[in-house]
């Protein structure tokens, strides 16, 4: 085992706890606010078992989803809108539960977290489909052009799963306010999506025709 890398992922995965729990508990006021419990159990479990599960099979990979440094100021902009999303969208969504400004009925709840772990399965397939695949946008050496799975239904799967991930998460967290938040997502995210299609026709073989093939990018017949 790398030992190096075990120690990243644990630092990570801890500091990920952390900068979730506090916003959410904080602006609850509360310990109690359920959701968050709910939130956290159906985030970080699958996390941590995938991370096992990478750190055995294809710790390359591992490594690779655990550096997030971008290169491109452009991307570096899309990585500071997330986290103003994220950030702005949990305190909302603790406030939201201390003063019940909203409130979204249980079973669409557990309904959430159900999405959401749908969601966390879909994504670690494509994590199986794409071994390429890292959180800065890259074109690897000898990277081929993946073109079958979900690869064949949409050209990024990856940002398609997150969005019905991120989507999920104020439905869990019982907050509308939240919810609404959290749809500038798609938005932001797109901004990417054409940068990083920009980044892999000029420089991975292949992708222009794989552009023809499969005419979609998140959304079949929509975009």
């Amino acid at each position: 085992m790398d030992k190096k890398l075990f120690a990243s992922a644990i630092v990570k995965f801890l500091s990920g706890v952390i900068l979730i729990a506090l916003p959410l508990f904080l602006s609850a006021g509360s310990f109690g606010y359920w959701n968050t419990w709910l939130f956290m159990g159906i985030l970080f479990i699958p996390m941590f078992i995938g991370g096992l599960i990478l750190m055995k099979k294809n710790p390359e990979l591992l490594r690779k989803r655990l550096d997030v440094k971008e290169k491109q100021s452009q991307q570096k902009t899309v990585v500071a809108l997330s986290g103003i999303m994220f950030l702005s969208g949990f305190i909302v969504a603790g406030l939201d539960n201390r003063f019940q400004w909203t409130k979204i009925p249980e079973w669409l709840v557990i309904t959430g977290a159900v999405i959401f772990l749908v969601s966390y399965g879909l994504y670690a397939e494509v994590l199986r489909e794409n071994t390429y695949l890292s959180r800065t946008i890259e074109v690897q050496e000898n990277q081929k052009v993946i073109d079958t799975g979900l690869y064949g239904i949409v050209r990024h799967p990856m940002y398609a799963v997150t969005i019905l991930m991120f989507l999920s998460m104020p439905i869990v967290l019982g907050s509308w306010i939240a919810f609404i938040i959290f749809l500038t997502y798609p938005f932001i995210i797109a901004g990417r999506i054409i940068n990083e299609e920009k980044v892999l026709e000029e420089s991975l073989d292949g992708y222009k025709d794989y552009k023809e093939k499969v005419k979609y990018r998140i959304l079949p017949f929509i975009w």
